[in-house]
Order: structure tokens, then C-alpha cells, then sequence
């Protein structure tokens, strides 16, 4: 489990697509407490640490993360959100994050709010029902509240610190970004499936 707070941008140092996708991730992260076999939010996606080095750490990726995440269009240097999985005591200053991504959304704009950036965001249709005002979403491993909804549009507000601190800065209308919806939502919606 992750709380969608970043805690370091990493970048990619290699892909070996000979070995089904092993990444190598370079990071500032502390990895001295994070054995092999932990897990890593790496964009939203939560990967196993199957090597490590003092300064990078290496994840298998399957077939089915592949086809599910943004990971297939990453590449050697691709900058990339991190958050280490959570520990008994950490703070949950965010929201509880799976790491299971959903699905993919598209920037459909990004422009300036006052020191803040406003960002519109198109989710895929099948998700867009467990998008609502003041609720939770993840994108690209970062928790954010929902501003406003708009059929399958929603609205986000990104601070100063977040956009400085994670890769939402680097992003443009047309980029593809890794959702997880709030896991609350999808039960709600479930327990009124079940109910009707």
C-alpha cells in the first residue's frame, strides 16, 4: 500500500527487453531498509524490487503491466515518480493507493491558476463513474483531490510543491497518464451493484 505522496523522481537508466522487460531505476531513495522482494510505486505502478545498488534499484515487468500502464513508452532517462510501500507508523498523508493502476488517462490541458497549475484530465470511460468533486485520484502515483467533473473531464489543481516535486510538470495536452481510482469509490460502487 502507497499514500500517492512522492517521495523521489527517478530515472530510467536501462530497459533489458531480452529478460521480459527488467528495468533499472536510478533514485535518491534510501533503499538501505527496502529488501528485495519490496514493493516500489514507480508512476502509480506498484513493481517489485527484484535487484539493488546503493543508488538505483531493478523491477521485472509483465506482459500485462505492460499493456495496462504508461511503462511501455518509457525509456532510458524517462523521469518517473517513486514511493516506497508503507510501513506500520508512516503518516498517510495522502490517500490509500493501491499501486494497481486502472487504466490511462490523457491531459487534455494544463494552464496557470495563480502560483497553482490547473490541470483537465479526459479518463477512460469505464472509470469515469468513480470520479467525483472532492474525492480522491491517483495520477502517475500522485494523490490529488478532484476539483470539478465534467462527464469523463475532471479537474485538478496542482500546487507549487507537487508540481515541483513530481513529474506532473513535465506533462502536455495529449500525454498519457497511469489512474487509479479511489478504492472507497470502487466498493461503494460495488455494495450498489450488489444492492440493486
Amino acid at each position: 500500500m502507497f499514500t500517492g505522496i512522492i517521495q523521489d523522481i527517478g530515472r530510467i537508466a536501462s530497459i533489458d527487453k531480452q529478460a521480459g522487460w527488467r528495468v533499472r531505476i536510478e533514485t535518491n531513495l534510501d533503499l538501505s531498509a527496502t529488501p528485495e522482494g519490496a514493493s516500489i510505486a514507480c508512476n502509480g505502478c506498484c513493481l517489485t524490487v527484484v535487484e539493488k545498488t546503493r543508488g538505483s534499484f531493478s523491477v521485472d515487468v509483465s506482459g500485462e503491466t505492460l499493456s495496462k500502464t504508461t511503462i511501455g513508452q518509457w525509456e532510458e532517462g524517462t523521469a518517473i515518480n517513486l514511493e516506497p510501500a508503507l510501513k506500520m507508523g508512516d503518516e498517510l498523508g495522502g490517500h490509500i493507493v493501491s499501486g494497481h493502476v486502472d487504466g490511462l488517462a490523457i491531459v487534455e490541458s494544463t494552464t496557470p491558476d495563480g502560483e497553482s497549475r490547473r490541470l483537465k484530465i479526459k479518463a477512460p470511460q469505464e472509470l469515469a463513474r468513480f470520479i467525483a468533486p472532492k474525492g480522491s485520484v491517483t495520477l502517475d502515483g500522485v494523490s490529488l483531490t478532484v476539483n470539478e467533473v465534467e462527464g469523463d473531464i475532471f479537474g485538478v489543481n496542482i500546487i507549487p510543491h507537487t508540481w515541483e516535486k513530481t513529474t506532473l510538470s513535465h506533462k502536455k495536452p495529449g500525454d498519457k497518464l497511469n489512474i487509479e481510482i479511489d478504492m472507497l469509490a470502487r466498493y461503494v460502487a460495488r455494495m450498489m451493484e450488489a444492492a440493486a
